[in-house]
């Protein structure tokens, strides 16, 4: 059990913190959304019921549609754009091969299934990286939008209002666009920061930054 916890802490911390942080997520919310209810005189639901509201569907996915959209997105970037001196590219020398690069081979020991099957597997198992993170990104880019439909008639409820929207109806909505957008420009950021600022800056210890003494021009870690 140690060494199990030992060889999987990254991702068990990670996922900790995840569902942490979505029920704090959800909490908030049914808190929010309570006193949205007061506020025209509604009564108050619990917290289980909260979580099939468009409210709370809304929130998380708009957040989770840009995280995969930004990793898809990027995955593919680092394919063929380079950045000199980050540790987040590919040298920019041409002449230099990349272990990334080189054709997979079938007789590697412990190679994966696909690999060794080849053909149309292994061509879909060759992307399936990118592919799996834009396949992430649309099943939560329509879950954004069936929440937020969901939630944009509850409103027009409280309101009195006769307008409804279908999921479809509300992509086209400048609301849905306004939470994407301001999502997704802050993914982007945050990816372009940590491309740039780890040509100069360093964190010891870390695979995502290039040893201390490196000099500033060398690239990848």
């Amino acid at each position: 059990m140690r060494k199990f916890l030992y060889e999987n802490s990254l991702s068990l911390v990670l996922l900790g913190i995840t569902l942490l942080t979505l029920a704090g997520n959800a909490i908030m919310g049914h808190k929010q959304y309570n006193e949205d209810q007061k506020d025209h005189g509604q009564p108050e639901i619990p917290l289980v019921e909260y979580l099939s509201t468009g409210h709370f569907i809304e929130s998380v996915f708009e957040n989770w549609e840009s995280e995969f959209l930004q990793m898809g997105a990027y995955i593919l970037l680092t394919v063929g754009l380079r950045q000199k001196g980050s540790s987040e590219s590919k040298s920019p020398d041409k002449s230099e091969q990349e272990e990334v690069d080189r054709e997979p081979d079938p007789n590697r020991p412990g190679a994966p299934w696909p690999v060794r099957r080849g053909g149309w597997v292994l061509a879909i198992y060759r992307n399936s990286l990118s592919l799996a993170f834009f396949v992430l990104f649309m099943v939560s880019f329509w879950l954004h939008a069936w929440g937020g439909a969901r939630a944009y008639n509850h409103e027009q409820e409280l309101k009195g209002k006769p307008e409804r929207e279908t999921t479809l109806s509300f992509v086209t909505n400048s609301e849905f666009w306004f939470q994407s957008f301001e999502n997704w420009q802050s993914e982007f950021l945050s990816v372009a920061s940590i491309v740039l600022l780890s040509i100069y800056l360093r964190q010891h210890g870390s695979p995502e930054s290039k040893p201390v003494d490196a000099p500033h021009s060398q690239t990848g870690e």
